[in-house]
């Protein structure tokens, strides 16, 4: 978790000038995520308070984020509750502030759950089919940053930190994922990070879904993969819980069932969707960057989701549309 980037009021108030949002009544610190700064903004018009993140981004370029806000507003603007970023008054929505790239989104109420039941499973299912469908039309058309690429070049930088049995698994399972072709599936920008706290519920329902900043062009079945390996299994083992992954998987497949393809490399797709974090999680503890509040994520949680569906990955029933 982190914030690198410190705002001043002098940095701050010319940065708002070019927005309608009244007069700020505080900036508060968000300390979640590790790829960019947040702050909780509340301000006051016209006699009433309202609240907005400000983020200033602390890899991604000027060239690189307007694929980001626009899927947001594509995603909000098709009935997916998202955040939408707030126009300034010449219509943009990224600026600059403290040096960095900046935009102002609306925040979204609720809280994050972190012991989902199959019923919040199967709502999350539902949203991210929805979603898919959704980003049909979207235009954007940038690569997921941290997709096998990514994998391919970083992974020879953490070789040498880890131990031999480590960097073995590390390289065959590299080595499986490259050669997996997954050029025929059904692709479009998704959201590839949808963990649980990037989901806020309101009582029974899907009240928000946030933190995009890690979208990019993959196929559906990988983002779908990404949110199972969080949503549904066992957090001290890696193992599926079935009964949230049933949920999930057939809630998904009410709103848009998987063709055969997609069913068939379901398998490698788990895998990949543990391999990407278990990656990432490595570089943040071995090439990590300054921040003023830094906790990386444990890379042990997703080497134990890898090994778990490298050994017992869930299948589908070839007789059923759903999951078995």
């Amino acid at each position: 978790m982190a914030v690198f980037t410190a705002v001043s009021d002098s940095d701050l108030e010319p940065f708002l000038r070019r927005f309608d949002v009244g007069r700020v009544v505080s900036l508060e610190g968000i300390v979640a995520g590790i790829e960019n700064t947040n702050y909780r903004l509340t301000t006051e018009r016209e006699g009433q308070k309202q609240c907005f993140v400000l983020t200033l981004f602390e890899r991604l370029n000027a060239q690189q984020l307007p694929f980001y806000l626009e899927l947001m507003r594509h995603l909000a603007l098709a009935g997916i509750p998202c955040p939408n970023p707030v126009p300034d008054h010449n219509g943009q929505i990224l600026g600059t502030l403290a040096g960095k790239p900046a935009t102002l989104v609306t925040w979204l109420q609720g809280r994050e759950i972190t012991d989902p039941s199959p019923q919040a499973c199967a709502r999350i299912g539902s949203v991210l089919a929805r979603m898919h469908l959704a980003t049909r039309d979207f235009s954007g058309t940038q690569p997921n940053l941290r997709g096998l690429s990514w994998w391919r070049e970083v992974t020879p930088q953490l070789l040498p930190f880890l131990p031999e049995a480590q960097a073995t698994l590390l390289e065959h399972e590299l080595g499986y994922q490259i050669a997996q072709d997954l050029t025929s599936l059904p692709r479009s920008a998704v959201h590839a990070d949808l963990f649980r706290n990037n989901v806020l519920f309101e009582g029974d329902e899907v009240g928000g879904v946030i933190d995009f900043y890690f979208a990019g062009v993959d196929t559906w079945l990988f983002d779908l993969a990404v949110t199972a390996n969080d949503w549904c299994i066992n957090l001290a083992t890696g193992a599926w819980d079935h009964d949230r992954l049933n949920a999930l998987v057939s809630a998904y497949q009410l709103v848009r069932p998987l063709d055969p393809s997609e069913r068939e490399a379901w398998p490698a797709a788990q895998r990949a969707g543990a391999l990407r974090f278990w990656i990432s999680r490595l570089y943040d503890v071995h090439l990590p960057r300054p921040a003023q509040v830094i906790v990386p994520h444990d890379p042990a949680h997703f080497e134990r989701i890898l090994i778990a569906r490298r050994e017992a990955p869930h299948r589908f029933d070839p007789w059923s549309a759903h999951a078995d």
